[in-house]
């Protein structure tokens, strides 16, 4: 197969980072799984935790067409900010902006580089033994610990995502500290990655929604969390039968380089 070029954006929301690419008039269909493991690949391609594609939408501004470093697919919630980022930059409004993703739409809204990304409702927390498991968007497993600093979370994270019950969707491993009343410091083991990435839009989410269910808060809050890459914010709502809405996803995305490169 004949070389094809390819002109590419680098994005990166609290050290999350991924390779962006203007699809919107189909150019870039061709890239499939192979490409994007390569492209992904930190040693001999660009290097990203994944790749992520604007394409055109009948209805919305544009679709967020996802993809791990390991060519599958799910939604990202670092990856979504920096893609309403890399549309901003493209001319698209996106004061306001409704767009597609593999879990249905959501909107968003930037301000200087901050995005607030509308995350799905979450109706459902399950508790293992003394673990959380709920899907914002992609499957999350939760585990408070006491001092997350000193978790191996490669050997844990990779222990936990390859039990039997997630070996074939895989899940995502939080690890949750708390600081304080309105602060989490959460690390992440990635499945797609699978290893440890510097944050994890998703994981955050959910984390905090675990930390509020686990702390039985109602009505609105705002919580703070740090990542290895910088700081996140969760604002939620939990109603009294324990569901939360009007949840959203806080952040700074920056596009930090941009080149060409043959697949």
């Amino acid at each position: 197969m004949e070389k094809m070029n390819i002109h590419f954006y680098k994005y990166q929301g609290t050290g999350n980072d991924f390779v962006m690419l203007d699809n919107r008039n189909g150019i870039y269909d061709f890239v499939g799984f192979n490409a994007i493991k390569k492209i992904c690949d930190r040693r001999f391609g660009i290097g990203a935790d994944g790749l992520i594609k604007i394409n055109a939408h009948p209805t919305l501004t544009f679709e967020m067409d996802y993809y791990n470093s390991d060519g599958s697919k799910s939604f990202c919630g670092n990856g979504a900010r920096c893609t309403v980022a890399f549309a901003d930059f493209l001319g698209i409004n996106c004061e306001n902006v409704d767009f597609w993703a593999i879990d249905g739409s959501h909107t968003a809204s930037l301000n200087e580089q901050k995005v607030a990304l509308a995350m799905k409702n979450v109706n459902e927390i399950h508790e293992v033994d003394t673990d959380y498991l709920l899907h914002t968007g992609s499957p999350h497993y939760i585990q408070f610990v006491d001092n997350v600093e000193q978790v191996d979370v490669y050997t844990t994270g990779n222990f936990i995502r390859n039990q039997d019950n997630f070996k074939l969707e895989g899940v995502n491993v939080n690890f949750v500290q708390v600081l304080n009343e309105q602060e989490l410091f959460v690390r992440t083991y990635e499945r797609g990655v699978e290893d440890e990435t510097l944050s994890c839009g998703t994981g955050v989410t959910a984390a905090v929604l675990a930390y509020a269910n686990k702390k039985g808060l109602q009505e609105k809050h705002s919580i703070r969390v740090k990542t290895l890459g910088g700081e996140l914010e969760v604002m939620f709502r939990r109603k009294e039968n324990g569901q939360f809405d009007e949840i959203q996803l806080l952040g700074r995305a920056k596009q930090v380089f941009k080149g060409e490169i043959d697949v």
